[in-house]
């Protein structure tokens, strides 16, 4: 599954942002479950952050989120990101797609 988190920086504030988005990063990165990640800045509107995540699976991505290291050191930071969907499932070719269902509780 990807993660995309993006966030609204000002320019006072990028070179400290930059460097606790990579912490975050490598906090996350220490977890199990994560493949791979990366940041990012949009060439058009550099004010607007990205860190783009990729996880074997939504229980190992949330998992890390609730590991003390990360709650403790990189909540800060990740608690900036943009309100918005950031959870995507692999959509690639011959990939299972979920499906919109309601689901039984027994």
């Amino acid at each position: 599954m990807l993660v995309v988190n993006r966030f609204r920086v000002g320019a006072e504030e990028a070179p400290v942002f930059r460097d606790d988005l990579a912490a975050a990063r490598d906090l996350l990165a220490a977890q199990p479950g994560y493949v791979e990640g990366s940041l990012g800045r949009a060439l058009d509107d550099p004010d607007l952050w990205l860190l783009l995540t990729r996880w074997e699976s939504v229980g190992a991505y949330r998992r890390a989120l609730s590991a003390y290291d990360v709650k403790l050191h990189a909540w800060t930071t990740l608690g900036r990101a943009l309100d918005e969907p950031g959870a995507f499932e692999d959509a690639e070719p011959g990939a299972d797609l979920n499906t919109a269902s309601t689901r039984s509780l027994g």
